[in-house]
Parts: structure tokens; sequence; C-alpha cells
């Protein structure tokens, strides 16, 4: 394969400028383009959903009467990561009884279910739905500090729907989409391929924001009911479109080229699958795979801590649904296009020119003094007088557009260097060890970013015995500082570790050429 990726670039170096430019936006052949665009087309239906579901599941949490953005530690902390365990166990018991496109069918047809069912019928009907005797009730019994906790069960088609958006990126995005993607695609293929479907996907997320926005000011603040109809009118037509892909492609497009065989060596299930128990103790016998975890959990803390508190402060700014949900709109289209412009001129450019350790170490650079510069707004804030954090306030402004700027160069990062560079990072183990290694930190790092800061949010709130994120941020603060510090310590550790390896291409020396030749 390597060999073939180096044929079809050789020429590069002699062609004119402009032509070497255009192979490089777009090195695809006349025969693959069928192949290629209903893949993309669904790439951008896929994020198009996930933007609209994003900005709608934190309106919903955070707006509701009696709840806010300290609802989303609880939702992510125990109720996401509960169903998402229960979820990939039905997944993997289906997949050894149905064909691989029923099984896509029958994972991807409960999000289409569900989203047109809250449309029509759960939030319609959720005042008449919503048990607010007994919420009340609870209440009046674990006290106004701890309403949070009940909302979760006052609005619980909310929270369902918290869960199933939740959800849509981890199943429809990365198992079914990019699933499908590595089954009908050849590794010789999927070295061009992939970088445009990503781009696809920031198109997607751009396209959507104007869409939220739009709705959300559509109709008045007692309407938006309005707005939560369309827009998941729009996501299920989409989620049927992506059906109607994904079954045309398999009727039509010829994927005998694809096979598993063709693209990587197949391991057997007992090696790639790893309990939480097997993980765990895989990680701790190897320093190399602990640093790749602690980049992936320095990560999932640092930015999931900052983010529900800027959400509680975006509530403050925006307290109705639909100019909330706007705001959110804006915040999905900048993200898409800082992403794009990134993913098309930076990311590649940096790791190529600069080696691996400074594209990793970007990330979290980035993160950190965006996340500095929102705690000092926060601090100053905090201990002024003539700043008060009320709605209208500059002050409030000032903290809600940072906390925005924060967000989006978390997620463009990510997509831009965090992804690729820890991705190469497994490249200098041996396959077994690359294989399982990859395994254990997908189970263990991936529950533990997310997770780990929603309960240290929980927790610190407890023992504050306070009902508002806003109230335990001094604690917060110090936990964002160590994972950022953690995790640039591990990349540095990473970087040395690499030319300990018995391997060629040290981590130093990669560039993302190396990376579509060894995927």
């Amino acid at each position: 394969m390597a060999s073939a990726y180096n044929l079809d670039y050789a020429h590069l170096a002699s062609e004119e400028p402009f032509s070497k430019w255009r192979r490089r936006l777009w090195p695809i052949h006349s025969h693959e383009i069928r192949k290629l665009l209903p893949l993309l087309l669904m790439k951008f239906c896929v994020s198009f959903n996930y933007s609209i579901l994003h900005a709608t599941k934190d309106t919903l949490i955070v707006t509701a009467k009696g709840s806010g953005a300290e609802a989303i530690p609880i939702l992510k902390g125990w109720v996401v990561l509960f169903f998402a365990f229960i979820l990939m166990l039905l997944y993997s018991k289906l997949s050894n009884h149905l064909s691989k496109s029923r099984l896509f069918y029958a994972a991807i047809s409960p999000f289409l279910i569900f989203f047109a069912l809250y449309g029509l019928f759960l939030y319609p009907n959720r005042e008449w739905l919503c048990p607010h005797q007994t919420a009340d009730w609870l209440v009046s019994v674990l006290g106004d500090e701890r309403a949070h906790w009940v909302a979760v069960y006052r609005y619980w088609m909310d929270s369902l729907f918290f869960l199933m958006a939740e959800l849509w990126g981890g199943v429809v995005i990365a198992l079914l989409f990019w699933g499908f993607a590595n089954r009908i695609t050849t590794l010789h293929e999927a070295a061009r391929f992939y970088t445009l479907l990503s781009a696809g996907g920031h198109i997607g997320m751009i396209t959507a924001g104007p869409l939220i926005w739009h709705y959300a000011h559509a109709f008045v603040q007692n309407e938006y009911i309005h707005t939560i109809q369309y827009l998941m009118s729009f996501t299920t037509l989409v989620t049927i479109l992506i059906m109607a892909i994904h079954w045309w492609v398999n009727r039509y497009v010829d994927d005998t080229e694809a096979a598993p065989s063709s693209n990587q060596p197949q391991q057997s299930k007992s090696q790639t699958k790893l309990s939480l128990v097997d993980s765990l103790k895989h990680i701790l016998k190897s320093p190399y795979l602990g640093c790749i975890a602690l980049m992936v959990i320095g990560y999932g803390l640092s930015v999931n801590m900052i983010e529900v508190i800027w959400k509680a402060t975006l509530k403050i700014r925006y307290p109705h649904s639909n100019d909330y949900q706007a705001f959110m709109g804006i915040v999905s289209s900048l993200t898409g296009c800082v992403s794009l412009f990134l993913a098309l001129f930076v990311g590649g450019n940096v790791i190529r020119k600069f080696g691996w350790h400074l594209g990793a170490q970007l990330t979290p650079v980035v993160l950190g003094i965006a996340s500095a510069a929102f705690l000092l707004v926060y601090f100053l804030n905090l201990y002024s007088e003539n700043a008060p954090l009320a709605a209208g306030s500059s002050a409030l402004l000032l903290l809600v557009v940072f906390g925005a700027i924060h967000n989006i160069a978390c997620k463009s990062m990510k997509y831009c260097l965090f992804d690729p560079t820890k991705e190469m990072a497994y490249i200098p183990l041996d396959e077994e060890a690359k294989v399982k290694g990859k395994a254990a930190v997908d189970v263990v790092a991936s529950r533990f970013g997310k997770s780990g800061s929603s309960w240290l949010q929980v927790g610190f709130m407890e023992l504050a015995g306070v009902g508002s994120v806003l109230s335990i941020v001094p604690y917060l603060a110090p936990c964002v500082i160590i994972a950022v510090i953690s995790w640039m310590a591990a990349i540095s550790i990473l970087k040395k570790r690499s030319v300990q390896t018995q391997t060629a291409t040290p981590l130093e020396e990669l560039s993302l050429e190396v990376v579509a030749k060894s995927a």
C-alpha cells in the first residue's frame, strides 16, 4: 500500500504549481467520484444534524425552569455514561446476528424515531408529561441546592433528548459513518478521501448555524415549540437521507476492492475488545500508553470544566430559549469556519514543517491560554463591585465572548491537530500493542475525560452545599491548570519514549504522509 501511495503522489514535484495545488486539494480520480460524493454528502448530513442537536440539547437543559448548566455534569457523568455502556453491549450483540447493512439501519433507526417523536409529541406536551408535583416534593426534601438533580427527572423528555444528542456523535458519526467509510474504501483511497470527508463535515456545521439562528428568531419567545418542531423536522429528514445514501452505496457502488484484508490485517475480537479492568491494567503496564491516555483525559477535563461554566454564564445573558439557541447557532457556524480553515491551511503544514511535538503541544497551549483568559475575566468580575454578573452588563458579555472563543478554539484544535497527533502517537508501537493499546485508551480515557470532569463538578457542588456551578469556579480552576500541565508533560514524555521504541519512525520524524501510509 505504501508504494501505491508514493506512486500516486510521486509526480507532484514535477507538476506546475497550479496543478500541484489542485491535486492536493482534490486528489480524486474520475472513477472514484461515484464513491466519494455519497460519502461526502453523508458526512455533511451527520455533521449537520450534530450541530443542530448539540445546540438544541444545551438550550433545553440550561434554559428550562428550575434547571441550568449544573444539570449537564449529572447527565454526562451518570446518564450518558450508563446508557452508552448499555448501547455498546447491545451493538456488540447485534453485530453477531445482523449483516453490516442491517446493523447500520438498526443502530440509526432509534435516533430517527426519537427525534421525530420528540418534535411531534414529547416537546409539545412536555408540561403535561412532566411530573411537576413529584419533582416539587423532591425539591422540598432535598433542598434548592439540589434542584438540578431533580430537573433531570422533572424534564425527563429533555434528558432523553440530551442523551440521544450526545450519543449521535459517538454512535452515528464515529461508529456508523466512519465504520461504513472504512469498510468501503481501501487504504489507498482513504489516504486521499478522509481529508475531504472531514471538510464536508465542517461545511455541514457551517450550514447548520444560520438555519438554527433563523428558526430561533423566527418566532416570539413563548413560541419556542415551533423552533423545536422545525429543527426536528430537518433532523428527521436528514436522517432519512443518510439511510438512503447508505442504501444507494450498498446497492450501486462496488466495494469488493475494500474488503477488510485490503485495508489492514484482521484482528480477532479477543484482541481488540477489552473490558474496563483489562484496559486499565493494559495502560498501567505501559507508560507510553499511559501518556496517550493522559492526552485524552487532559483534553476532556480541561474542555468540559470551562464549557459548563461558560454555559451557566450564557444562561444569565440569554435566559430565553430562542436567544440562547440562536447564539449557539452562531458558535456552531464559526466553529465550522475556523475548523475548515485550520484543516486546509494550518494542521498538516504545522506537523510537516515543525514536527509532531510542536503540533501536539499547540492544542494544550491554545486551550490553556483560552481557559486562562476566560478564568481571568471571571475572577476580575468576581472581585469587582462595579461589574456584577447581571444580564446586560458589559462584564457578562465579555465573559460570554471569551467562553465562545474557548469553545470554538477547543473544537477546532481537536479536529485540526489533537486528533491527528493522537492517532500518530500509536504508530511507533508494534502491531499488537497498537491494536490493544488503542482499544484500552478508547475504553478508559474516553470515559474518564468527560465523565471525570462531570464527577468533579458534581462532587465540588455537593461538598460546598451549593446549587450553582458558578460558586465552585475557584475549585475548578486549579483542576483545569493541572489537567493542561499534565497533558503537556505527557506529550513531551511521548516524544522521548518514541525514540526508545523499536521503530524506524519516532514521532518527531513523522509527517502526515507517514500517517496516511500507516493508518
